[in-house]
């Protein structure tokens, strides 16, 4: 199975927008999720946006349901490594333009790193602009 088949990377919004029932986009989002039939990647700094973020719109209750629940979930935990804090800077220096953040760029960097074709995000923005080194394009879902 080749790589584009077995991961995908998450971003922060598509996750806030899964947990949250009011959101918006909870909908699309938990559609995209429940058809995912391969892990999903979680780069740690994502994971602690989402923490913060579903805490203050959501409340701590949510943010503990979800930590306790990431076991049994499509999500994998994933540790930047110094080649990813590296690639960061260097997408960070290169788009400082259109202001691509940390996090973002985090994605970005480990997506590349697991040869990831596919990024579920609703930042539509951020993602289009980059060109990865390991694709055309990321595919955006949803």
């Amino acid at each position: 199975m080749d790589m584009e088949k077995r991961f995908v990377v998450a971003d922060t919004g598509f996750v806030v927008a899964l947990l949250n029932q009011s959101d918006a986009r909870h909908e699309d989002v938990v559609k995209v999720y429940e058809e995912m039939g391969r892990p999903i990647l979680l780069p740690q700094t994502v994971f602690a946006e989402i923490a913060y973020l579903v805490g203050k719109v959501a409340g701590v209750k949510l943010v503990v349901r979800f930590l306790r629940g990431l076991k049994d979930s499509r999500f994998r935990l994933v540790a930047l490594k110094e080649e990813d804090v590296e690639r960061i800077a260097a997408i960070l220096e290169q788009y400082a333009d259109s202001r691509i953040d940390f996090v973002d760029a985090s994605v970005m960097a480990v997506a590349e790193r697991f040869q990831s074709h596919i990024v579920l995000t609703l930042d539509r923005r951020d993602f289009l602009l980059f060109q990865p080194e390991h694709c055309d394009f990321f595919k955006l879902l949803p």
